[in-house]
């Protein structure tokens, strides 16, 4: 069952960090899809976790949401991944770039302001690139449960709050 750990505000009432637990890789994808059946066209969301943390499970919801149906996987060797539903997805995995310069090569700026859902996996390796409003999800393995993840999302501008705000809602429903 996914579950609320923690909410975290500033000083004036802004939701800064949501933190959600869930207790096995579809309950990741569950959450994956309740938020990719809410995205917007230009949404960008980036991926933050070690190897086998889970976001790939993870990018997999976010294309059911989608209405994407066949197999979704992680673009290591190709870097990109298309993706058609409701939205395109485009689906980078940028873990093996030696250096920011060779998202010019990739045409990244294309894909950035495209008008689909844009999803990073190890998005700290391109850092500079990245616009300010995104949503960032950081996804962890918990300490005392091999299945268990801690999925910290931290909205970056307003547009991402009123996301998050929507998903609790979602959530907290138990949808």
């Amino acid at each position: 069952m996914l579950r609320l750990a923690g909410k975290w505000f500033n000083l004036y009432g802004v939701c800064l960090v949501t933190v959600i637990e869930t207790s096995s890789p579809e309950e990741t994808g569950i959450l994956g899809k309740q938020l990719g059946s809410i995205l917007r066209a230009g949404d960008m969301l980036c991926l933050y976790g070690g190897l086998g943390a889970g976001k790939t499970c993870f990018a997999q919801g976010i294309a059911r949401g989608l209405g994407i149906e066949g197999t979704v996987t992680s673009p290591t060797f190709t870097l990109i991944n298309e993706y058609y539903g409701r939205l395109p997805l485009y689906h980078m995995d940028v873990y093996r770039l030696d250096s920011v310069m060779e998202m010019d090569d990739l045409g990244y700026e294309e894909y950035f302001y495209s008008g689909g859902v844009i999803l990073i996996e190890w998005a700290e390796k391109i850092n500079e690139l990245l616009p300010e409003e995104r949503l960032d999800i950081t996804i962890d393995r918990c300490p005392d449960e091999e299945s268990c993840r801690q999925i910290t999302i931290s909205p970056r501008g307003e547009r991402y709050r009123l996301l998050i705000e929507e998903l609790m809602t979602v959530v907290r429903a138990g949808n």
